[in-house]
This record gives structure tokens, sequence and C-alpha cells, in this order.
């Protein structure tokens, strides 16, 4: 089994692949405080957990936008596996071209999940990752990644209400019934869910409008759902993305 690892700043997302299978998929918490001695034990707790032994993990790939980590990631797989683990970055082949400004400071999991939406599904193609920042990929005709966006994540948005307001109190991430909110809570549930919902229709408008096409969009992250479900365009869920860009970049790099 290969082991993908996708280290997020809030969560850490564990995928198992056996061929192109995905057996399992598991989150733990992003602690850059925590050593590899740590990671190591919660790593092969949490495997042990969905039934798979030491024995059982082959190979190791992780990509990461928290640069403390990875390191510590990487002396952790091998204390638990005796495994030299893949790191995406600079120099490991993805398939895909880069036309950006600085092809070196695209983030490991944009990369991911750009390979795995233009080997799964094609190009070109318009990728959301919502997550703790929400960010909006274009890959064109050719495969290539072009561009992005990088939005304040849904949940920063949040809590940024909470903190920087007196009456305004911590709340639940659901849709209320109805865009006009009659209360405080279903009033920020209202702005945060359908506010959300309505800029990611209007940077896909924006998209299409540059572009001159119509794009298909795919989409990932832990807050998509959430959100996602409220959106006027047609987008296509895929909560595996990144782990399945992983794979496919393992395969590439072996």
């Amino acid at each position: 089994m290969i082991l993908a690892i996708d280290i997020g700043n809030t969560n850490i997302v564990l995928g198992g692949f056996e061929d192109d299978a995905l057996l399992f998929t598991a989150r733990i918490a992003t602690n850059p405080n925590k050593t590899e001695d740590e990671y190591a034990t919660k790593i092969r707790s949490v495997l042990k957990l969905y039934g798979f032994d030491d024995r059982a993990v082959s190979g190791v790939i992780i990509a990461s936008v928290v640069p403390p980590l990875n390191t510590v990631m990487k002396r952790a797989i091998k204390l638990a596996y005796h495994i030299d683990a893949l790191l995406v970055g600079p120099g490991i082949k993805t398939g895909i071209n880069m036309h950006c400004d600085n092809p070196a400071s695209v983030g490991a999991d944009l990369i991911c999940a750009c390979v795995a939406t233009h080997y799964h599904y094609g190009s070109p193609s318009l990728i959301i990752d919502m997550g703790t920042a929400t960010k909006i990929m274009l890959m064109d005709e050719s495969g290539t990644f072009t561009g992005a966006s990088i939005i304040p994540g849904v949940n920063i948005g949040l809590k940024a209400l909470a903190a920087g307001t007196a009456q305004l109190p911590q709340i639940s991430l659901e849709a209320p019934k109805s865009v006009i909110g009659k209360n405080t809570i279903d009033c920020m549930r209202s702005g945060v869910v359908f506010g959300n919902a309505a800029m990611i229709d209007g940077m896909i408008d924006r998209y299409n409008e540059e572009t001159g096409k119509e794009l298909k969009v795919y989409a990932t992250g832990g807050l998509a759902q959430a959100i996602l479900p409220h959106c006027k365009h047609d987008i296509t869920l895929d909560a595996n993305l990144v782990l399945k860009g992983l794979a496919i970049l393992y395969k590439k790099n072996i």
C-alpha cells in the first residue's frame, strides 16, 4: 500500500492506495509543535484503526504547506516504517507544465489537485480547493497550470467575525433556511454560507469571461461540502483530489 499524506494548515489527511484504489482516508490535527516520535506513533495508530499493520506500507509520499513539518514528517515515516518518503517540491516529476512567475512557489497541494484533475477529468478546467484558504486554479487545454486565486477560507472569515466584533458569537457552519436571516446566528450563517457560495459563482464567471470558455469546474477540500451545494454553477465535488494527485506523483517518481 502507498500511503499519501497531505499536510494542511488545519488538518493532515492520510490516504492509502493499492494500485488506483483508495482504501481509506483519515484526518489528524496539524500541530507544528509535535515531534517525529509523536507523529510516528499517531500515524501507526490511525492505520491500525483501519486494519493495516506496519508491513502494509510499501511507500510514502507527502505534500505539505507547513514547511516546519516537512522534515519532522519525513523522520516520522522513517521511524515508523523505515521508508524514505517522497516530498512534493521542486524537481519532482508532475507531468504538467507550470506557466507562472515562480513555479517553485506553487503550493504542493495545488500541484496535486491539478495533477489529479488533469489525469482523471481532463483539461481545460477550474479547480477549487476549500481548506484553510480557498484556492481557485486554472488549467488550460494542454494541461498547463496557468494561474490561481487565493481567498481567505470560510472558517477564517467565520472566526474573524466572532473575534473582531463585540456581540457576534462563535457559530457552527450550517446553511440557514433563508438568505434573509431573522436572528443573529442565521444572519451570520447566511453571510458565511451563501456569501461564500456567491463569491465562488462570481469568480467562476470572471474566469469564464477572461478565458472566453465555459470551464468545467471541480472542487475538493474539507469545507467544500458545506458551501458548494448552494452554488449556482455545476461543480463536480471530489473530496480526495489531493490524495489522488499524490498517488499519481508517486508512480511518476519511483
